[in-house]
């Protein structure tokens, strides 16, 4: 009968310290749940391969060192996060960050994100030297089509396929394209969006001033309307060097050259375009300045002194000369 009668108060107390040591690990778990990082503490990238189950996820936290315990974090997250779907990719962590706020970036796929700027009026022989030369970047691509990348600053992820980035690039060529043909005025006299683009590349590698782009523009127009040889030295040096620098003062021959991009060779556009222009040099072949200037040429600031007439042109070349031979050039 005694034994009986104590029985009831060893189940109290297993009960009693059961409730404890739930207690205990509540708090435990609740502190790391919701705790912060000690400052100045370094971050860690995590990579979570496609797939990975919570449990994996767990021991990948816990070999890097962001987390103490991956079944105490497993259960955690499993009591108050249910079953939650983690992203893949690679992930910052700062070893001590809050449990909860681990699980929160898991679930919404915040990771790492790196840029890769293309430059307006980088050729694309230039954008695949940049993609290839991207180290966080995997798989290989050709080199795109000239004309067919958009310029911009990219988000892009660490190990992503480098074909993905490029596809996006082309995309966003596409659609700024297409937004900004619908918007070209009659001023334009460009007839397709491909020829805007060939022109727009012209524009693009004569001033890098943004405020001449349309009265560049308008200039180049004047001149295909007019039957005129656009003669613009860009043309002459693409077919050279796939729009690389020259490095040097362009040859006679090299101007006599019918390659099919020179245009001092013969009027109207060259065969494709000669670079990748950014949007802005798009928009202002299909919304040129209207004026009547035919000629330019470099004024030493960086822009151009533009003229209506030969005679106006050959005054402002000689200006250019004189400042040339000032500066030791010639």
């Amino acid at each position: 009968m005694a034994a009986s009668a104590s029985a009831p108060r060893w189940i109290v107390w297993g009960a009693l310290l059961a409730l404890a040591a739930m207690g205990t690990m509540a708090a435990w778990t609740a502190t790391r749940w919701h705790r912060v990082p000690a400052p100045g503490t370094a971050a860690i990238e995590v990579e979570i391969p496609r797939g990975a189950s919570l449990r994996t996820v767990a021991r990948e936290l816990e070999a890097a060192g962001i987390i103490e315990d991956a079944t105490s974090f497993e259960l955690a997250v499993r009591l108050i996060g249910g079953s939650p779907v983690v992203k893949a990719g690679t992930y910052s962590f700062i070893p001590g960050d809050g449990w909860g706020s681990i699980l929160a970036r898991l679930v919404s796929g915040d990771t790492v994100t790196l840029f890769l700027t293309i430059p307006e009026g980088m050729p694309s022989i230039m954008v695949h030297e940049r993609l290839m030369a991207a180290g966080r970047l995997t798989g290989e691509v050709a080199v795109p089509a000239e004309g067919s990348v958009l310029p911009a600053t990219w988000a892009v992820r660490p190990g992503e396929e480098r074909s993905e980035v490029l596809a996006r690039m082309q995309k966003g060529m596409e659609a700024t394209l297409a937004e900004l043909w619908q918007r070209r005025t009659p001023a334009a006299v460009v007839r397709t969006p491909q020829e805007a683009i060939i022109l727009a590349s012209i524009v693009e590698k004569e001033t890098g001033v943004p405020e001449e782009r349309r009265r560049v523009a308008g200039l180049y127009t004047n001149r295909l309307k007019a039957g005129m040889k656009l003669e613009a030295d860009p043309t002459v040096i693409y077919p050279i060097t796939q729009g690389k620098p020259l490095g040097r003062r362009i040859r006679q021959s090299e101007l006599d050259a019918d390659t099919g991009w020179n245009t001092y060779a013969r009027p109207g556009l060259p065969r494709g375009p000669i670079t990748n222009p950014g949007r802005e040099s798009i928009a202002a072949v299909l919304d040129p300045e209207v004026h009547d200037y035919l000629f330019m040429v470099a004024d030493g600031t960086g822009g151009h002194a533009f003229a209506r007439t030969y005679a106006e042109h050959r005054e402002n070349v000689a200006r250019w000369y004189a400042l040339r031979r000032e500066k030791g050039e010639m």
